[in-house]
This record gives C-alpha cells, sequence and structure tokens, in this order.
C-alpha cells in the first residue's frame, strides 16, 4: 500500500528530545516500511525518517511561545500536504492533527485520524461533522469519552531494542515529562520528600509553563534530593530511566496514553502512578508497577512495593511492541481503502490485556 503520514510541522521525526507523537509517527514509518509499503511522509525539514520526507517548512518550530503561536503554519502546512497526497494517489492518508480533519472533505483517499490529545468537547463536536473519517483512539479510556461512528482503539508501541534492559543498582527516582501541572512533577517532588530518595526530574520547560515551573519546582531544586537533569533525549533517556527505582508517573488529568511509562517498563522499571485515563490499561498493577490513589501511598509503594525488573520487560513486550501496533494499523489501512469499506469498523471494548 502507499501511505501518506502526515505530521504536524513543528518538532522533527523521530524527535531530538520532546515528542511523543513524532515518536509513535516514527516508529510507525519504519514498521510500515519494514511490513513492505511504500511511506511518505510530511513532516518539517529537520526529520530524517528512513521513508521519504517532503516539506514546507525546513526548521523545527518548538517549543511554542504560547498555545496559539503556530495555528497558520500549522494549517498552511496540514492543507499542503493533504493535496500533495491526494496527487500521489496514495491509498491512505493517515493525519495527526485535528486541523487536517477539515480539509479532508476536498479528497478521495479514506482517511485515518489518531487521536493525541486528550478529551476535549469541542473537539469532539467538529469529529461529529467528519464522519467518514475512520479515528483511532489510543487507549480504551480515551475511546469510551468518544461517539464518532468509525472508532477504534490501537496502543501505541515501542521497539524494545531501543531501550536495553537493566537489572541492575537502581538508586534514584526519576520523572520525566512535560513540566505542566498536569503532569504533575510537583506530587512527584513531595513524593521524594516523603522517602528521602533522590528524584531527578527531566522534561521541557514550555513558556506558556513557565510560573509552573518558577513557583512549584524551581524552589525545590537542590542538586542532591531534587535535581533537574534537562530534557530527555533518545541518546540518555533508556539509562535514565533504566537505573531509577521507578518513575514516578502523579498525572492530575485523563492521561490519553503516556508512552513514558512503557519506556520506564521496558528498561525493567516499574511505574508507580496515580489513576486517570489510560494509566490502568498501560500499567499491570502489582506486576509492572502500582496504581495508587495518594502521593502518601505512592511514597509508600517506593519503599515497599517490590516489583520484578523482568515482568516490566515482559509486560511490554506482551502488549505494547511496534510490530503489534504496526500489525493493526496495517488491517486497519485494508479496511479503509479496500473495495468493502467497512461502514463499523467498530470493536467490541474488550480488556486491553490477559
Amino acid at each position: 500500500m502507499k501511505i501518506a503520514l502526515i505530521a504536524p510541522p513543528f518538532i522533527p521525526v523521530p524527535p531530538r528530545a520532546y515528542g511523543g507523537t513524532e515518536l509513535f509517527i516514527g516508529h510507525l514509518a519504519d514498521e510500515l516500511i519494514d511490513r513492505g509499503h511504500d511511506v511518505i511522509l510530511y513532516a518539517n525539514g529537520e526529520s530524517c525518517a528512513r521513508c521519504e520526507v517532503r516539506w514546507v517548512y525546513r526548521e523545527a518550530y518548538w517549543p511554542l511561545p504560547n498555545a496559539n503561536a503556530g495555528t497558520l503554519r500549522d494549517l498552511h502546512h496540514t492543507a499542503w500536504a493533504i493535496q500533495d497526497a491526494a496527487s500521489e494517489r496514495v491509498d491512505v492518508i493517515h493525519i495527526n492533527d485535528a486541523f487536517a480533519v477539515a480539509f479532508l472533505r476536498f479528497v478521495e483517499a479514506p482517511a485515518v485520524h489518531t487521536l493525541h490529545h486528550p478529551h476535549e468537547p469541542l473537539l469532539s463536536e467538529f469529529y461529529a461533522h467528519h464522519p467518514d473519517v475512520t479515528y483511532v483512539a489510543i487507549s480504551h479510556a480515551q475511546r469510551r469519552r468518544e461517539r464518532m461512528p468509525r472508532l477504534r482503539t490501537i496502543h501505541h508501541g515501542i521497539r524494545l531494542e531501543d531501550y536495553p534492559f537493566m537489572d541492575g543498582a537502581r538508586t534514584y527516582l526519576s520523572f520525566l515529562g512535560r513540566l505542566a501541572p498536569m503532569k504533575g512533577a510537583h506530587r512527584a517532588i513531595e513524593v521524594a520528600q516523603r522517602t528521602g530518595i533522590p528524584l531527578k526530574i527531566a522534561g521541557e520547560i514550555q513558556p506558556m509553563f513557565q510560573d509552573y515551573w518558577e513557583q512549584a519546582i524551581a524552589p525545590h531544586l537542590d542538586g542532591q534530593l531534587i535535581e533537574y537533569v534537562g530534557e530527555a533525549t533518545p541518546a540518555n533517556k533508556a539509562e535514565l530511566l533504566g537505573h531509577s527505582i521507578a518513575l514516578l508517573f502523579p498525572i492530575e488529568w485523563e492521561e490519553p496514553f503516556g508512552l513514558v511509562m512503557v519506556e520506564a517498563m521496558a528498561c525493567g522499571t516499574p511505574v508507580i502512578a496515580l489513576p486517570g485515563g489510560a494509566v490502568e490499561e498501560v500499567v499491570r498493577d502489582g506486576v509492572s508497577g502500582w496504581i495508587c490513589r495518594t502521593v502518601a501511598e505512592m511514597a509508600e509503594r517506593v519503599v515497599n512495593g517490590r516489583i520484578d525488573a523482568a515482568s516490566c520487560r515482559d509486560h511490554v513486550a506482551r502488549h505494547f511492541s511496534v510490530e503489534r501496533m504496526g500489525r493493526e494499523y496495517e488491517l486497519l489501512y485494508e479496511d479503509c481503502a479496500g473495495p468493502e469499506q467497512l461502514a463499523a469498523v467498530q470493536q467490541p471494548l474488550a480488556g486491553s490485556r490477559d
């Protein structure tokens, strides 16, 4: 099949640091190529994926200075990409940005849209006007909040070989993620303070959350108990996670998926999290981590909750491989592009794991 993958124009594919959506797109592109498909990636000119990359903006544009910045750039990139993909007579156009949905009415190729955002009523209302698009939720929790007729769940997957298994000494806790209130870095600091175990914080300080950084995070940094180590990159992420006692994931929102949880478990590092969104689908309580009700319970699990490192990695291998993800998207594309485009792509909402 000939497949157009359209990424937002802001972060390279694959990302050099922050970029969960871009990491997903990079992994999917590689896996589709390995499965024999012809992939065209529309991204920015700093992308270095294995497939052909087309772009209108040569340079990355990240971080955005505020929530509205980049809108015109995104619209221009997306409209051009969809028009170009249609001219190539691709079998499927796979978009990853809400703006792109509006342009799909001008092309005949079937389209897939992966939802990378939490439930937002205005977006759901917008999607309702485009029922011919096949939507992919990245967790069952996300999917339950939506009502589009053509909707299925496909969990993200990773390449295990990118995350060496580490079963040696673990001396600190880790937090990896955007330094934004809903991600809960301030709660991770509280866990470290309660346990006395050092915490390494890695993540992007986005301009729109500068006040949060200055008020809730920076005052606690002492270089000993609480340390900020900058953004995690592909070169240092596995080492940072692999030497951690646990990844702390104390979210304050409905997490659409939480790819960093899978990355930690692949390194043999358990996840200690608060519930919300996809957490209960990604972490198997007592097997690959602990799902807690309070920060105090998180601290107690850090000290007393024993999780086998090998069981963490095995959990990822069984449920979150890139091969499984690629196979499920391949089947979805075939459904969309085949002679009988299924009127009901909907899957039954089964359990997400054994």
